[in-house]
């Protein structure tokens, strides 16, 4: 990667897309949606384990040259030119690997109010009712109990990103995450920026929040059922609103914004 390597992850609905819309406007940087590197990683990390049995021939470094030959041959047309911001929610999971392959690399962790990123998955389904989610397998029955139930499961698209976090907000690691509150993002969006290019050395360079626009997933968000999931608007605002939540199922995840909490910050990371 002859021009670096960073990553964006954090929770799902706190802004990653809307991140990397911004970051886009700087012709000296690639981001975008969730790109396949993740997935494609994690099938690779497979493919060398004892799990299986040729992996015998496969010694560290040979792992550590075909993990990083993923970004640079998915990314082969863009970063003899510029630096690359490959977003996916695992990369907080995978913080040990990502410093031993690109040991300058920073990963941007976007945060939003636990409860209000339950909140804006159930509004998007609800707005979409007449199509069934892959977020849910397609089910057509449930209520907003078991769809928040099965969100913050371990393995669920917020409980895993969640926990992922966590793991990297109390590790080893911890000084190559800074957070980005949804809040700042969409309230400062400047701001934000300019914490994102000094935390990852880059230099500054002048956004535009009122004239971003993405809509590159719509095919891929209409095959998940999803029509929306990933469209950010023309100009970036806050928009106040109450939420469809029941005020339990509100409260219950109220605690789970650790970042909130000083006390909880021993690794003293960064949030903005």
């Amino acid at each position: 990667m002859q021009q670096g390597i960073h990553f964006i992850s954090g929770l799902p609905r706190s802004g990653s897309t809307l991140l990397a819309a911004l970051l886009r406007q700087n012709p000296a940087l690639h981001a975008g949606m969730t790109s396949p590197v993740g997935s494609l990683f994690t099938t690779m990390l497979r493919e060398v384990s004892q799990g299986n049995e040729t992996a015998v021939f496969i010694d560290d470094a040979q792992r550590e040259a075909l993990l990083r030959g993923l970004f640079d041959n998915y990314y082969f047309r863009v970063h003899p030119a510029r630096t690359v911001f490959d977003t996916n929610r695992l990369w907080t999971s995978k913080l040990p690997t990502l410093a031993a392959l690109y040991p300058a690399a920073k990963v941007i962790c976007c945060v939003r109010h636990v409860p209000w990123v339950l909140d804006s998955i159930e509004r998007l389904i609800r707005r979409n009712h007449l199509e069934l989610s892959k977020i849910f397998n397609f089910e057509p029955g449930g209520t907003v109990y078991s769809r928040v139930e099965g969100l913050g499961s371990g393995t669920g698209m917020v409980g895993f990103a969640w926990n992922a976090l966590r793991e990297a907000w109390f590790g080893e690691q911890a000084d190559r995450i800074l957070l980005v509150t949804y809040e700042t993002l969409t309230e400062r969006p400047q701001a934000a920026l300019d914490a994102v290019y000094d935390f990852t050395g880059l230099p500054r360079f002048q956004h535009n929040p009122e004239n971003v626009g993405y809509d590159d997933a719509a095919e891929f968000d209409a095959r998940l059922g999803t029509p929306g999931l990933h469209r950010v608007g023309t100009r970036v605002s806050p928009v106040a609103r109450r939420t469809l939540l029941p005020p339990d199922l509100f409260r219950r995840f109220e605690p789970d914004s650790f970042w909130r909490d000083p006390a909880q910050n021993v690794n003293r990371v960064r949030v903005v």
